[in-house]
């Protein structure tokens, strides 16, 4: 099938790739020149640009396929912008996993990137992110970047064989090249929420933010970690007052946004959604699940899915966006406003938020 490329009632829609390729997970990254967009569909990864701050976009191009790119639950490619450079990464693997909790995901799923220079056109090969092969088959991973050169990378990690931990690695040429992998936190019960994405962020000074789902005494709330070097992780704090005793993953790990003045982070606990700033009572802001997170010069944005209805709360007023969508996603645009993408019947839609 052809991609579809319309703007109508302020809102774009891409794809479907073909009979057998719905269009998944969206991303967004945005800079005051380019919005980069990067999705899954079937056996690949595919890139859309947009130059006139997200009104328009182009055809999408394929940056790379695989035998298995996990695309469910979070599970897809992220996108953010360093410098010259477009960098996507996104797990992928050939071999199937076997066992009840096989989710479709590759048993040999590596971290990789891929990195373009000329806009999106074209596309390097790939180069792998965590250093032991095999480790990062849950396909659950964050990527940040500064606008500059410095990217970061964290994400679900299997080595050893004894529970998830929380891994990382950062570039300081644009995901060139990448450091050494980095334990960022690893529970003393064992393992992390195990199903549940991480979410990094990098400030103005350069400080790396990481946020991700933790296993505690039967508890899985949301903690939060930050670093100067990338490689030293401050104490775990954990976000919130309340607390969700669970004995099982939610698969659902929230947003996370810096500004020059605070950090702000989004995520749902049982069936509501709140918002929270480390060391502050949540603020409950919706009822639902899947929570994405922007913060664009004073206005706050946050979108989630409660049925099938895709909602964005902007500061205090709550808008429908779908009535059948899935998975939201929120960049913040330089020149004020934002971006939404979600699902929505094997397309993605993309909405300009005021």
């Amino acid at each position: 099938m052809i991609p579809i490329l319309l703007f109508a009632a302020l809102t774009i829609h891409l794809g479907p790739m073909g009979p057998e390729a719905p269009a998944r997970e969206p991303q967004i990254a945005a800079n005051s020149s380019l919005v980069a967009l990067a999705f899954g569909a079937g056996k690949a990864i595919y890139f859309s640009a947009s130059h006139d701050g997200g009104k328009t976009f182009a055809p999408p191009v394929k940056v790379a396929e695989a035998g298995i790119i996990p695309l469910s639950r979070h599970r897809g490619p992220r996108i953010a912008l360093a410098g010259t450079a477009i960098v996507i990464t996104a797990v992928a693997g050939n071999r199937p996993e076997e066992g009840v909790h096989a989710h479709g995901l590759p048993s040999d799923g590596d971290l990789l990137a891929w990195r373009s220079v000329d806009g999106g056109k074209t596309w390097s090969r790939e180069k792998a992110i965590n250093d032991v092969a095999g480790s990062a088959t849950e396909g659950l991973h964050g990527l940040a970047s500064d606008g500059k050169g410095t990217l970061f990378a964290v994400w679900l990690d299997k080595r050893g064989g004894k529970g998830t931990k929380l891994y990382s690695a950062r570039s300081t040429d644009g995901g060139i090249t990448w450091s050494r992998n980095v334990v960022v936190y690893q529970s003393p019960d064992g393992t992390i929420c195990e199903c549940c994405h991480p979410s990094a962020a990098i400030d103005a000074a350069g400080e790396v933010v990481v946020m991700w789902r933790n296993c505690l005494g039967g508890a899985r709330d949301m903690y939060l970690a930050t670093s100067r070097d990338g490689v030293t992780f401050s104490k775990p704090q954990k976000l919130g007052n309340g607390t969700w005793h669970l004995n099982a993953c939610p698969m659902d790990g929230g947003g996370l946004a810096v500004s020059s003045s605070h950090i702000l982070t989004a995520w749902r606990r049982e069936t509501n959604v709140f918002l929270a700033e480390p060391g502050k009572p949540e603020r409950q802001v919706g009822a639902g699940k899947d929570v994405a997170l922007a913060l664009s010069g004073s206005r706050t944005y946050v979108a989630w899915v409660d049925g099938s209805k895709v909602e964005v709360w902007i500061d205090g007023k709550t808008e429908q966006l779908s009535g059948s969508g899935a998975f939201p996603s929120l960049s913040a645009l330089p020149g004020g406003g934002a971006l939404a993408a979600w699902e929505e019947n094997g397309t993605i839609q993309i909405r300009r938020l005021p």
